[in-house]
């Protein structure tokens, strides 16, 4: 498993790993990025996960998620047999959070009931005195968190106390030392719960004794020797760079792995942004030095996407044009090394992983496919090239800090994420229709260097405009218009799992969407998104 590999702990192999096994809520991958903003490797498995799985990985602490399934429904998921026993045999602490928390009252031989007083939403809890729990400061006072659950623990098993209340009287913490068992019934990993964090610290440190040991220093060290290992002293790897900041940062590594082995290129597919082929070649060649071909495959692309609207079989063709390109090239520098390239670098990143996971149902995950990723779900399964995503375990922000450390310009670093497919999923419907690819070009131009010159690119995580398939009854030059709409989205995030959008001036806005219908034919009504994530995506399609 190749993750196992990110979790550095020196003398001690995988024994400081936050494992997290997910039954299926919104936060469970928040609960990841929080311990792993406290210096400490998470990691996050399917919560049916097998005992074997789970031992190969020699956590230090288990964490039990939230699950939008009820302890007492049929078919609701739980631990696997003998989890217990192998937690107490082998000194591993267990925390578990809301579902989790009942999960393990329930097997343990406590009783969880449908509450009557159910909690939703901000409360306040009251720490008992005498816990370990929390810490000192936090000790017979109250807090605020965020409650989630139907479901209400009404006796305890044996040996285990209760660390905190809600101001309902409802069990909100309980923990048992002699047995490293704890559960909290709120979500700490939230920001509606303001103590959340110090909580999650105090455990992991205090209670756990786990050390704050990871940094990406060592993920780069480690992940070269991955790649070292992986491709032979006489094998060639291609990459496909995208202009984006993971395959940037993900060829730059391999290429500090393996050198001239590597051979990296830029596909045109007629589905990028204003001027983008033009500008990312020349970053490439200028700042970065990384070794580029661009191939203009745009005719190929657009000819495949042809009358095509479901944005799935958008992204599985866009998959499958790609790799038909890669195994072409691979052919080519067969002819000119006298040895075909078997490996192809992609800058997979942990969230892509996540958003693509198989559906219900077929024993892997409790979490929902959100959507196929060309660099994850939009692969074929007879693809030849074996794959290098030594970005797949990471979240944007630690991309970006590991990408400093390899000496990538921060200006380019600092880029706001680009999806794989390109335009095809900003255009929702036929991409082929019309002129609607170069009209968004032109808005999203207007829209992107608009935040520019007023200092909020950086502020943004990330922006763009949408095309929508559809048009609207206007007045332009004393003329009757039926023109196209488009949508501005902007949003604010860490790590793009969860998103807010982006409060913009009213001025701001005014002003962008008078420079949009004055200088793009063809558009005559501007809209904004103002959904956060969730229940929206961040991209549309």
């Amino acid at each position: 498993m190749e993750p196992i590999a990110l979790a550095k702990a020196p003398g001690g192999g995988g024994r400081n790993l936050v494992l997290i096994l997910d039954y299926g809520s919104q936060y469970t991958h928040l609960i990841t990025r929080r311990i792993r903003q406290l210096s400490v490797f998470s990691l996050c498995i399917s919560g049916t996960s097998s005992l074997s799985s789970i031992a190969e990985l020699k956590p230090r602490v288990v964490i039990l998620s939230g699950s939008p399934h009820s302890v007492h429904a049929d078919g609701a998921p739980s631990f696997p047999d003998g989890f217990v026993r192998y937690a107490e045999d082998n000194s591993v602490y267990v925390l578990g959070i809301c579902y989790g928390m009942q999960l393990i009252v329930q097997n343990l031989g406590g009783v969880v009931t449908v509450g009557e007083k159910q909690e939703y939403g901000k409360m306040e809890i009251s720490v008992e005195e005498e816990c370990g729990l929390y810490g000192p400061e936090a000790l017979g006072g109250t807090q605020t968190v965020w409650m989630s659950h139907g479901d209400e623990v009404v006796k305890l098993p044996e040996g285990f106390t209760v660390a905190a209340r809600s101001l309902q009287g409802s069990v909100a913490a309980i923990e048992n030392h002699a047995r490293r068992f704890y559960g909290l019934q709120y979500h700490p990993e939230v920001t509606h719960s303001p103590q959340g964090v110090e909580t999650l610290r105090h455990f992991l440190f205090d209670v756990c004794g786990v050390t704050a040991d990871w940094e990406m220093q060592d993920v780069l060290e480690e992940e070269i020797k991955v790649t070292k290992r992986m491709v032979g002293p006489d094998e060639h790897v291609i990459c496909a760079l995208s202009g984006g900041v993971d395959s940037t940062v993900a060829a730059t590594l391999v290429h500090k792995a393996i050198g001239d082995r590597l051979h990296c290129i830029f596909v045109d597919t007629g589905l990028l942004r204003y001027k983008e082929r033009e500008r990312v070649m020349s970053t490439f060649q200028s700042d970065l030095h990384l070794p580029v071909i661009c191939i203009d495959a745009s005719d190929q692309f657009l000819s495949k996407l042809k009358g095509v609207k479901d944005p799935e079989c958008k992204r599985k063709i866009i998959g499958r044009e790609f790799i038909s390109i890669f195994d072409d090239f691979a052919q080519e520098l067969e002819k000119k090394l006298g040895k075909k390239p078997t490996f192809l670098v992609q800058g997979t990143l942990y969230p892509d992983v996540i958003e693509s996971c198989p559906p219900p149902g077929s024993g892997k995950t409790h979490s929902h496919t959100i959507k196929s990723h060309h660099n994850v779900g939009g692969l074929p399964e007879d693809m030849k090239l074996k794959l290098i995503e030594p970005l797949k375990c990471l979240f944007k922000d630690e991309v970006r800090k590991l990408g400093g450390i390899l000496n990538v310009p921060e200006s380019f670093l600092k880029r706001h994420p680009f999806p794989g497919p390109g335009l095809a999923v900003r255009v929702l419907g036929d991409v082929t229709e019309g002129n609607a690819l170069e009209i968004l070009r032109q808005v999203d131009e207007i829209f992107i260097q608009s935040i520019k010159e007023a200092g909020l690119y950086d502020s943004i995580w990330q922006a763009f405009a949408v095309f929508l398939p559809v048009q609207s009854v206007g007045v332009q030059g004393d003329h009757r218009t039926h023109s196209h709409v488009v949508v501005l989205r902007a949003i604010t995030s860490e790590d793009g799992m969860t998103a807010d959008w982006y409060y913009f001036d009213h001025k701001f806005l005014v002003d962008v969407v008078r420079k949009i219908c004055n200088n793009v034919r063809g558009v005559n009504r501007v809209c904004q998104d103002i959904t956060s994530k969730p229940p929206a995506t961040v991209e549309w399609e």
